[in-house]
């Protein structure tokens, strides 16, 4: 008898519950299916489909190094697994439950229906914190810390040879995925991921707290397991069993760590329960990926889009050096901190009262580590369309200030401000000793921000007790 490990996003053979268990078993067919559908989604681009590569790449070898290499399978998912599951008696179908896009969603259901027709077992399995079926959020903290407090699952020992032929992995152009040149995209694999972990817990998470907004430092003392996490190369329980290992041999003094900062630590392994709340969320209400979280919000920005300011935007050529300076770097790395997400993510809704379901697209494309839960919730939550959560709107002009002061980052994204003078590089239209090829600012930044604030705030003051809130709360805080 066969069955097939199914890998989606859990990229990986350590602490990989599925495959370990599937291995003590019947012979096992490692499987990845490159969805071409999947590919054509609107929240897709390249850079995903890179990351992927590495890390299918590295599993595949791993995978040969335990006896069976990685079998992909290029098309539709119902049919090769109805041709899997007749050519091999397949018995069990092994993964893990997976919390991602609509299209990932309505596939699974589709599936589970294949599945029982056919006969076959679906043992899907819990994974980083997030749990199916939840009625309200009680008791998921608790549920939380005791999966994160579980020692990970090793590496199967060995896997049973199945004759049995892999596909080619399609290129880009084969898919027909949109492309954004990133030349600066982080490599993805399981032991990238391990280096990644132990170069952050043995040295770089020091400056951690004080550099987590920082646009010019937190490249390097950010933790930069986001995208990893995101593909599944490392499992959170993995994350934080050597964030305890290293942090317990730091205190007793049995080893060397002489660059550990245990207030940095906890602000980190804080963060990462956030990670997991996040895309509970999403798992609890699919729903946020395309509709307000609180429908009192509904049409508050209906007939205000407009192109011009949206592209200005989305291109960084916004007039406000900071804005500019984060979206270039992140359409160049992939990657930028939460404070500048939550920075660039306010402007466009509050400054240019943009709907948020309008651009979020542009967003997750040129994020290689987007992950909807978190993409969604947060959006959502700077754009103040969830009712419950405290409405922010940031000031891009006291950020630049407080997070660039001597506009290191802003000259090093923003040519056109290589020769302003450090006193005027953040609001460089009131320089009058020369003329910049820097567009002026597009909106003006305190008008729109009083606006914005006086609407969503005339919202919310009218829903705080509203049934519907109630519901929220009950469905999404802890």
């Amino acid at each position: 008898m066969t069955d097939i490990v199914w890998f989606k996003r859990d990229l990986r053979v350590s602490d990989h519950e599925p495959l370990h268990k599937a291995s003590t078993q019947n012979k096992i067919i490692p499987l990845y299916i490159v969805e071409s559908d999947f590919w054509k989604q609107p929240d897709i681009s390249d850079r995903h489909y890179k990351f992927l590569t590495d890390s299918l790449y590295d599993l595949n070898s791993s995978l040969q190094d335990l006896g069976q290499g990685l079998i992909i399978r290029v098309g539709d998912a119902e049919q090769i697994f109805s041709e899997l599951i007749e050519e091999y008696a397949v018995e069990n179908i092994w993964s893990h439950e997976e919390t991602w896009n609509n299209w990932t969603y309505q596939r699974d259901i589709k599936l589970r229906k294949l599945f029982n027709k056919k006969n076959v077992k679906w043992k899907e399995m819990q994974v980083n914190g997030v749990f199916r079926g939840l009625n309200d959020r009680k008791s998921w903290s608790r549920m939380f810390y005791q999966e994160m407090a579980k020692t990970p699952y090793g590496r199967p020992e060995r896997l049973c040879s199945v004759n049995i032929k892999s596909e080619k992995l399609p290129s880009v152009n084969d898919l027909n995925i949109k492309s954004i040149e990133c030349p600066f995209i982080q490599i993805g694999g399981e032991r990238k991921a391990h280096h990644v972990m132990n170069s952050f817990l043995s040295s770089r998470s020091y400056d951690y707290s004080k550099n987590i907004s920082s646009p010019l430092y937190s490249h390097e003392t950010c933790s930069r397991l986001s995208t990893y996490l995101a593909f599944g190369n490392v499992s959170l329980k993995q994350i934080f069993y050597y964030t305890k290992y290293a942090t317990d041999n730091f205190k007793a003094n049995k080893e060397n760590i002489n660059m550990m900062n245990l207030r940095s630590i906890n602000a980190f392994k804080s963060r990462l329960r956030w990670r997991s709340h996040f895309i509970q969320k999403l798992e609890d209400q699919p729903s946020i990926e395309s509709q307000n979280l609180h429908e009192a919000y509904n049409s508050i920005r209906d007939g205000a889009f407009n192109e011009d300011l949206y592209h200005a935007w989305r291109e960084g050529q916004t007039g406000f050096p900071l804005v500019d300076a984060c979206m270039r770097s992140l359409i160049k790395t992939g990657w930028i901190n939460f404070r500048m997400r939550a920075m660039l993510v306010s402007f466009a809704s509050n400054n240019l009262w943009l709907d948020w379901r309008k651009f979020a697209h542009h967003l997750s494309n040129i994020f290689t580590d987007y992950e909807p839960g978190i993409h969604y919730s947060q959006i959502q939550m700077q754009s103040g369309t969830t009712g419950i959560n405290t409405i922010r709107i940031y000031n891009p002009i006291k950020q630049s200030n407080d997070q660039d002061k001597d506009g290191v980052f802003i000259k090093r994204w923003v040519k056109e401000l290589q020769d302003c003078p450090i006193e005027h590089i953040h609001e460089p239209w009131k320089c009058k000793i020369k003329e910049f090829k820097y567009p002026s600012p597009i909106v003006d930044e305190t008008e729109t921000r009083k606006l914005a604030s006086s609407q969503l705030y005339s919202i919310k003051s009218k829903i705080r007790y509203s049934e519907t809130t109630k519901k929220i709360l009950k469905r999404h805080v802890s």
